[in-house]
C-alpha cells in the first residue's frame, strides 16, 4: 500500500512519501531504546512540563493540523478542530494528574507485617519502547490518548500510522520534539503494515498498543503473544442505540443526539452508535424524526462551515459500505432514507446518510461494523427483548441507553456485554473514564489511570526487618 496523502473530495494524489527502509528503521528503533534509558529517570514534573508545551504548541496550530487532517482523511474541518483541541486538553490532563495516578501503593500495615516485611510498597515503573500502530479516522486523537500517558510514565514511542494519513503522522512527531521532548522519545515511523512484525519482534521493543480492524489485531496479538509482549487493543464496534418509553418526553433531544452518534467523523467510528434498537411504544415517532433529520445533513465539502459530513476516506471504504447496504436492500430491508452515491457530487469518496428499517440477522450487516453515515433501526417489545438485541453482536466497545426508569437502567448496566453504558447521551472518549473493549472489540484499557498504567512494570517492593 502506498504511503500518501490521497484527497477524498476529489481522489486525486496530493504528495507520496517513500518508506523507511531497515536502516531507518533500525536507526529510530536504536534512538528510542537509547533514549529511553535516561528518560525513565527524568521526574514527574519535568514530563509534565513538556506535556504542557506541547499542548500549548498544539493549540497555536490548531488550524493548520485540523486542514492536514481534513485533507488526508475526509473528517469536516469543524470536527479536526474539535479533535485537535480535545488532544490538547488530554496532554493537560495527564500533566496535571500523571504523578498522582502513578503514585506509590502502601499495602496496609497488618498485611505488611503478615508478610514478614519490615516495609512493602507497590511502584510503577515504565516498560520502554511501545510500538503504536494506529489508525486514519481520528488520526490524532487516537495517537494522543496512547502517547500522553505512554510519555508521562516514561515510556518512549514508535508510531506507525495509516498508510493514508502521512502528514498527520510526521507532524506528531515534530511536534513532541518541538515542545522538548528528547530526541528519540516519541519518533513516527513511515512504513507499511508488512514492517510492523519485525518492529514488535525487535527485542528493544516492549510493549505494543493498536486501535483499528479485528484482522489488524489478531496479527499483532499474534506475535506479540509468540514474542510474550504486553499488549492493549481496540477494534471495531456495533455499538447499539437504545431508547425506551420513558424517554418519549425527550425524544428531540434523543433523535438529535442519535444523529450526532451515528454520523459522527462521517459515520467512521468505532464508538459510533450504528444499531438503533427502538421500543415498540416509541418506535414510529422515533423512526419518523430519525429518518427525517439524517436526510436533511448536508453532505459537502469537508472544508466548508456549512457541511456536515464528508466523504469516506477510501474508495475501498466506500465500496465495502456499499456491498453490505445493498446486500441488506436485495435480502428484503427498506432503505428510509440515503442508501446511494448523492447525485450532487460525482467525484470523491461520498454516501448519503442512511437508515435501513426490516434488517434480520441473516444480513451481513447485521453481524459486522458499518463503517459509515449508515444506520439500522430496528423495533423491540420489551426490556428482555432490547438487552437481547443489543448483545447479538460480536462486538462489545460501549453502548446507549435512553430510560428515566431507575429499574431499566439497573438491567441494562448489568447486562449489557460493553465496555461503557452512556445513559440518555452518547459516547464519548474522556481523559479521566477508562476507554475499551470486550469481545472482538479488543481488550485492555487506554485513558484514566489504568490508560496510563497498561504500560508499566507493577513492581512489588519488598523490605525485610
Amino acid at each position: 500500500m502506498p504511503i500518501a496523502t490521497v484527497n477524498p473530495v476529489t481522489g486525486e494524489t496530493v504528495k507520496t512519501f517513500e518508506p523507511l527502509g531497515p536502516d531507518g528503521i533500525e536507526e529510530r528503533v536504536a534512538r528510542a531504546e537509547r533514549t529511553f534509558r535516561s528518560y525513565r529517570g527524568t521526574d514527574f514534573a519535568s514530563r509534565a512540563a513538556l506535556l504542557a508545551s506541547a499542548a500549548d504548541l498544539l493549540d497555536k496550530e490548531r488550524e493548520e493540523i485540523a486542514r492536514i487532517m481534513t485533507l488526508e482523511m475526509g473528517k469536516t474541518l469543524a470536527a479536526a478542530r474539535a479533535e485537535a483541541a480535545k488532544c490538547a486538553k488530554a496532554m493537560r490532563w495527564y500533566a496535571a494528574n500523571g504523578e498522582r495516578l502513578l503514585a506509590d501503593e502502601h499495602p496496609a500495615d497488618a498485611d505488611v507485617q503478615d508478610s514478614g516485611a519490615h516495609r512493602a510498597l507497590v511502584r510503577y515503573r515504565p516498560l520502554g519502547v511501545v510500538l503504536a500502530v494506529m489508525p486514519w479516522n481520528f488520526p490524532l486523537w487516537q495517537v494522543v490518548r496512547f502517547a500522553a500517558p505512554a510519555l508521562m510514565a516514561g515510556n518512549t514511542g514508535l508510531l506507525k500510522h495509516a498508510s493514508n494519513v502521512p502528514q498527520t503522522a510526521l507532524y506528531l512527531g515534530d511536534l513532541f520534539h518541538r515542545a522538548g521532548f528528547p530526541e528519540g522519545c516519541f519518533q513516527t515511523l513511515l512504513i507499511g503494515s508488512g514492517a510492523v512484525e519485525s518492529v514488535l519482534r525487535d527485542p528493544r521493543v516492549a510493549a505494543a498498543t493498536l486501535t483499528g480492524s479485528e484482522g489488524a489485531g489478531r496479527s499483532v496479538a499474534a506475535v506479540a503473544g509468540d514474542e510474550i509482549k504486553p499488549t492493549v487493543l481496540e477494534l471495531g464496534g456495533s455499538d447499539p442505540f437504545v431508547v425506551m418509553p420513558s424517554a418519549a418526553g425527550e425524544l428531540d433531544h434523543a433523535v438529535a443526539t442519535a444523529v450526532t452518534a451515528r454520523v459522527q467523523n462521517n459515520g467512521q467510528s468505532c464508538i459510533a452508535a450504528k444499531r438503533f434498537i427502538v421500543h415498540e411504544d416509541v418506535y414510529d415517532a422515533f423512526a419518523q424524526r430519525f429518518t427525517r433529520a439524517m436526510g436533511d445533513l448536508v453532505v459537502g465539502d469537508p472544508m466548508k462551515e456549512s457541511t456536515d459530513i464528508g466523504p469516506l476516506s477510501t474508495e475501498q471504504g466506500r465500496a465495502d459500505l456499499e456491498e453490505l447496504v445493498d446486500e441488506a436492500l436485495s435480502q428484503g430491508a427498506q432503505a428510509l432514507c440515503g442508501a446511494r452515491r448523492p447525485e450532487a457530487r460525482p467525484a470523491g469518496w461520498f454516501y448519503e446518510p442512511t437508515v435501513l428499517a426490516g434488517v434480520t440477522p441473516q444480513m451481513r450487516i447485521h453481524r459486522e461494523e458499518a463503517f459509515g453515515p449508515v444506520a439500522t433501526l430496528y423495533r423491540v417489545r420489551d426490556v428482555d427483548a432490547a438487552v437481547e438485541l443489543a448483545n447479538d453482536t460480536s462486538f462489545g466497545l460501549s453502548s446507549n441507553v435512553w430510560t428515566r426508569d431507575e429499574d431499566e437502567q439497573r438491567r441494562f448496566a448489568a447486562d449489557l456485554q460493553a465496555g461503557g453504558v452512556y445513559f440518555n447521551g452518547m459516547t464519548a472518549s474522556h481523559p479521566a473514564f477508562p476507554f475499551g473493549g470486550v469481545k472482538r472489540s479488543g481488550y485492555g484499557r487506554e485513558l484514566s489511570g489504568q490508560g496510563i498504567r497498561a504500560f508499566c512494570n507493577v513492581t512489588t517492593l519488598w523490605y525485610g526487618r
